[in-house]
């Protein structure tokens, strides 16, 4: 999508992330979904309600969900419909089946933040469901809208070519020594990455570069565009940021050994780390760069107004916030369930650690400014 689509006037509602628990030190504005009022079940009349509807259709932008819905079946006797989207298919697609009535799915697993609260849940398309089993162990900050899963992006490098981290500041990417050796997915292609974008432009988050900018440079910034966000993006564009087509063409680029190259370096997916021992790539991320070291954002799990089968989708969302269904992305690192009680890989860092390092993405800002973000972007994509 080149630009963000169905932009409307209606005012979103915000709330602050505190940052307890899980994302201890961070904070975000995030928006809040409306939820069905429905009469309470236990958690017995709940499976036993969802065994008799038999089936449940979801949506999703993370493969994975098939391996969660052979498992949530062998469970419970139910016959899961699963469909892989890509984030912006997913979206389109639910948008459609909302505006005309269709039945379709009776649940999603969603991201892309901005587009899914002001495209989907706004418009009544999606709604809002936290298990009460539930209530009391994911912390009150990510149930509205439920959040199942929190992804991290994390500037990782090849560290045979460079023993040591290449860069410590963002702006060393604006470098002639940087020109064309920065690899980041087409934002065109991906919302979170244009989310990503998007948010540097954030007024207090644009300060953060321009005082990054003086640090590297030792003098302020002179802007040519709104503000240092904007002049960053501006920078490593006109630097030959190589733009892929996928997070794991990137690390598979990067990582390969052999290259006598100790500029080269991506922002990817931190869970494509695992490819240093299952491919022997050489792959390490940069956790001190300033003023970021990459972005995470939210995956969520809501409701579908025109479910068949609401009570099976309910059942299936409770089973994807324990242990058990989020298997499928516990057993590596780079996903974090917002359940807390679920334990981290070996070698992975808590989400305490990423969240005082990275971006958070803000639904609100997001869908209030990613087009703005998105034309001055069309200047040097396309």
């Amino acid at each position: 999508m080149k630009r963000l689509t169905g932009l409307m006037s209606m005012v979103l509602a915000l709330f602050l992330f505190s940052g307890l628990s899980l994302f201890a030190g961070g904070a975000q504005e995030e928006s809040a979904a409306p939820a069905v009022d429905e009469k309470p079940m236990t958690h017995e009349e709940l499976v036993a309600a969802a065994q008799a509807e038999g089936k449940v259709v979801v949506y999703s932008i993370t493969s994975r969900i098939a391996n969660a819905a052979e498992a949530f079946t062998a469970k419970y006797g139910i016959e899961v419909e699963d469909t892989n989207l890509k984030d912006f298919e997913l979206i389109e697609k639910i948008s459609k089946e909302g505006s005309t009535g269709a039945v379709g799915a009776d649940f999603v697993i969603a991201q892309d933040g901005g587009r899914v609260m002001g495209e989907l849940i706004n418009l009544g398309y999606l709604y809002n469901y936290v298990p009460p089993t539930m209530k009391d162990i994911i912390p009150e900050e990510f149930q509205n809208p439920l959040s199942f899963a929190f992804i991290n992006k994390v500037f990782i490098y090849n560290d045979e070519a460079a023993p040591v981290p290449p860069f410590d500041n963002i702006w060393a990417l604006t470098t002639p020594e940087w020109a064309g050796f920065f690899q980041f997915k087409n934002p065109f292609q991906e919302g979170v990455n244009a989310n990503f974008l998007t948010m540097v432009t954030k007024p207090e988050i644009a300060d953060e570069i321009a005082a990054a900018y003086k640090e590297y440079f030792g003098k302020e910034i002179r802007l040519t565009t709104p503000n240092a966000g904007y002049e960053w993006i501006k920078a490593i564009l006109e630097n030959d940021l190589i733009l892929t087509t996928s997070d794991t063409t990137t690390a598979e680029t990067i990582g390969i050994k052999g290259q006598n190259k100790p500029n080269n370096a991506g922002l990817f997916v931190f869970s494509k780390f695992r490819y240093k021992e299952s491919k022997n790539l050489a792959l390490e991320p940069m956790m001190n760069v300033k003023p970021f070291s990459g972005f995470y954002y939210p995956i969520y799990a809501l409701m579908d107004s025109n479910a068949a089968h609401p009570n099976a989708a309910k059942l299936f969302i409770e089973y994807l916030l324990t242990e058990e269904g989020f298997a499928p992305w516990g057993k590596d690192l780079g996903t974090y369930s917002s359940n807390p009680n679920i334990p981290l890989q070996p070698l992975d860092h808590p989400m305490t650690t990423w969240v005082e390092i990275l971006v958070a993405e803000d639904p609100a800002y997001c869908f209030e400014n990613r087009a703005d973000v998105e034309e001055f972007l069309n200047e040097y994509i396309y």
